[in-house]
């Protein structure tokens, strides 16, 4: 495997994402005026802490994210990790501690639990898939919730799997309906043009670093693909039979591409999936279905 899209890190530009994020929640929660059930019910200088408990088992991620948030809410509440992104979690454990005062650890509670929780949703499940894949890599796609695509491609990489391209802007992938837009394209052709394009683009990088993929839905596409020796071949809901026949055309041409298995990728199926050799198997369910792990916020009396 020589070319692979950029994976991401915890970084700089997923921190300037989640601090907006942030705003807006406090927005929804708040609406610029103030919690008046802790305003009734707690006094001014008390202080207290609480531990943030896994309330079910899984791989956790989001503890980067709390802090950074906690942060961005410029409160006084001080945050512990006892755990680390992309460990596995039991019910029960508790993977952070938050003191400081009272009222501020009520604000912060609900937003700190559901970053929490949505991204060790993702995790989770991501490391669900990875387990039943059986050595194929599992990658993303970009059917993330808006505004969270780098929070939830760094959750994917906690949970062990591989981040497709972060967006438009960061590969060349020739879908169907590139194809169809006219004048209508041959798979080959597509390529083609698009390797001659990115040598003229205002790109940020060197044209063979740039990856090129194209998307396909018949074995005789494929075929027609593999003449001009794109960098991976996108298999669209092919059956088992045509994606061990594709391998086997893919090997048999003795082209270096590799072969990505996409379409209605359950857990129930990767396995078999992984089994006909293709190298790569994109999952949208890994951020489109993922439920979010159960956290609670336990006050320490």
């Amino acid at each position: 495997m020589e070319k692979e899209f950029a994976q991401q890190t915890w970084d700089e530009a997923v921190e300037d994402d989640l601090r907006q994020i942030v705003r807006l929640a406090v927005r929804e929660d708040l609406d610029r005026q103030q919690d008046w059930t802790t305003l009734a019910l707690t006094s001014l200088g008390q202080v207290g802490s609480a531990a943030v408990v896994a309330r079910e088992p899984g791989t956790v991620c989001g503890l980067a994210a709390a802090r950074v948030a906690v942060s961005e809410m410029d409160t006084r509440v001080q945050w512990r990790d006892e755990s680390h992104d992309g460990e596995p979690i039991l019910s029960g454990q508790t993977v952070a501690e938050m003191s400081g005062p009272t009222n501020e650890l009520l604000v912060v509670e609900r937003l700190i639990l559901n970053v929490l929780g949505r991204l060790s949703g993702v995790a989770t499940l991501t490391q669900q898939f990875v387990e039943a894949a059986a050595g194929a890599r599992v990658y993303d796609t970009r059917k993330t919730t808006p505004g969270w695509r780098r929070l939830e491609k760094y959750a994917v990489r906690c949970g062990g799997g591989w981040n497709h391209r972060g967006g438009l802007f960061d590969a060349i992938l020739i879908k169907d309906n590139h194809l169809a837009a006219g004048p209508p394209w041959q798979p080959a052709d597509a390529v083609v043009r698009s390797r001659e394009f990115l040598r003229g683009a205002p790109v940020d990088r060197p044209t063979d670093d740039w990856i090129v993929e194209v998307e396909v839905d018949t074995l005789a596409q494929l075929q027609n693909a593999l003449s001009a020796a794109p960098d991976i071949v996108l298999l669209d809901n092919m059956s088992l039979d045509e994606l061990r026949t594709a391998v086997q055309m893919r090997d048999a041409a003795q082209v270096d591409c590799e072969l990505e298995a996409s379409g209605g990728v359950t857990l129930a199926t990767i396995g078999g999936i992984a089994g006909t050799g293709v190298e790569r198997i994109s999952a949208g369910a890994l951020t489109h279905s993922a439920v979010g792990l159960d956290f609670g916020l336990d006050w320490r009396l």
